[in-house]
């Protein structure tokens, strides 16, 4: 008997939707969600589910990653070409492949000065988890390997591994599931919005002092790194005061502690840079790529080391490395990719993008319901709130749920934030669909989370 899954082609959403209830286990999902959205097709900016409805994707990909946008022709040609040439062989030892030393080449001359050393990855929380043991390893054979602490902060999201998830700053991806890694210790974030975390003090302040009561408590000589993303993104896209990086580095390398830039999100184009973290005055001694590095069209990340790490860990070998390191198949996917970002301008794109959703939202600032707007290239962030006094926040499921089944437009929630971050090939008129989607559902949103009917 022909098994029922050749056919899946021809099934219609509901079918899918069965099948996919009974034998899936999708992420970041309760068992009470039932409901299904099958998607078949993109093209651009738009997408298919499989009873042919369209949506706009405002999310790049619902994980901010598709820069160039879906369907693009040049991507599936650049890995079919490779498929035929050699889809994969490995990089351990002493091999490699010309596409892999291609893009490290490539990303070593986008990176920022002394950042040219390349270790590839399938995505985020591999290249967080490579950075953490970098760190620690760097400074082991530099004769301190008590240096073994990692500084995160509350908020951040670094990915979901054992390493990465530890270090991430949501109870939830730690709750029993543990022991998880030790020697990690969570900071306040720069979060100005919440200005009641900070004792009535100014943000940068407060947590310059914090770090430094951290370092004092833990012991500079214990603390190998800290880590954190130029902008927070899963925190509700969040970008920090002007002077926090600049000062958080400063009193980092005072004491010898590495600083790992977490660009998984914000890389390649997504707040209107090749990276972010140059420009809020980071410089890092490590960044952690993914996400937009291929726009989603193949799993891949990258570390980037500078010199001194990478000497550290290779000296006596780096006895760590994935089955898919510099994948052939995903690096020629991956330089295609950033021709496509750096051809068509989408740096200067994001940035345009920003604005006009940004402008379309001025409206949306008075609502009850909206406590703050915030925006890091095309990225914008929405937190919800029952009460602007309180801050307490509205969950921001149910709303971003009525954008999509009534407008079809596709937003992301994260917490009480909806969030929206397009592949940086939006138009106008489809960033003003999305803000007429999202202000339509938010001028209907209730304090107590409920929306009323159009």
């Amino acid at each position: 008997m022909a098994s029922p899954f050749l056919a899946t082609a021809a099934l219609d959403m509901a079918a899918l939707a069965d099948l996919d209830r009974r034998h899936l286990v999708h992420p970041h999902q309760r068992s009470d969600r039932t409901d299904r959205a099958v998607i078949v097709r993109g093209q651009g900016c738009a997408v298919w589910d499989a009873d042919g409805a369209e949506y706009l994707d405002a999310t790049g990909g619902a994980n901010w990653l598709c820069q160039v946008g879906h369907g693009r022709a040049e991507l599936a040609e650049a890995a079919a070409e490779q498929l035929r040439q050699l889809p994969y062989f490995t990089s351990f030892d002493v091999f490699s492949n010309d596409k892999s030393i291609r893009l490290a080449t490539r990303l070593a001359g986008l990176a920022p000065a002394g950042l040219g050393q390349v270790f590839f990855t399938c995505g985020g929380s591999e290249g967080v988890d490579t950075a953490i043991k970098a760190a620690r390893l760097y400074h082991h054979r530099r004769g301190e390997s008590e240096r073994t602490w990692i500084l995160a902060r509350r908020f951040g999201y670094h990915g979901a591994t054992y390493g990465s998830g530890t270090a991430t700053g949501f109870d939830g991806m730690q709750h029993a599931v543990g022991p998880n890694l030790p020697h990690v210790h969570k900071l306040t974030p720069p979060f100005p919005y919440h200005s009641e975390w900070f004792e009535g003090r100014g943000c940068t302040d407060f947590l310059i002092d914090e770090l430094a009561a951290a370092i004092e408590q833990i012991g500079a000589h214990n603390i190998a790194a800290m880590i954190g993303e130029p902008v927070m993104a899963g925190g509700g896209v969040v970008p920090p005061p002007d002077d926090y990086w600049p000062r958080v580095r400063a009193l980092l390398r005072h004491n010898g502690i590495l600083l790992i830039a977490d660009e998984v999100v914000t890389a390649f184009g997504r707040t209107g840079a090749w990276f972010d973290s140059p420009g809020r005055g980071m410089d890092p001694d490590m960044i952690v790529t993914a996400k937009g590095l291929t726009s989603g069209y193949a799993p891949l990340g990258a570390v980037l080391f500078n010199e001194d790490i990478a000497a550290a860990v290779t000296d006596d070998g780096f006895f760590h490395g994935y089955t898919y390191f510099g994948h052939p198949t995903a690096c020629a996917i991956a330089l295609a990719n950033l021709d496509l970002i750096e051809n068509e301008g989408l740096l200067d794109r994001s940035r345009q993008i920003g604005a006009w959703l940004r402008e379309g939202l001025t409206a949306a600032e008075s609502l009850p319901v909206v406590g703050d707007i915030r925006m890091a290239g095309a990225t914008i962030g929405v937190e919800l709130v029952a009460d602007r006094a309180t801050r307490e926040p509205i969950m921001a499921g149910p709303a971003a749920t009525e954008i999509r089944k009534a407008h079809g437009v596709i937003v992301r929630d994260y917490g009480n934030t909806v969030v929206i971050a397009p592949p940086l090939v939006m138009d106008e008129q489809q960033a003003a669909r999305t803000v007429e989607a999202m202000t339509s559902v938010l001028t209907r949103l209730h304090p107590d989370g409920t929306i009323a009917p159009r």
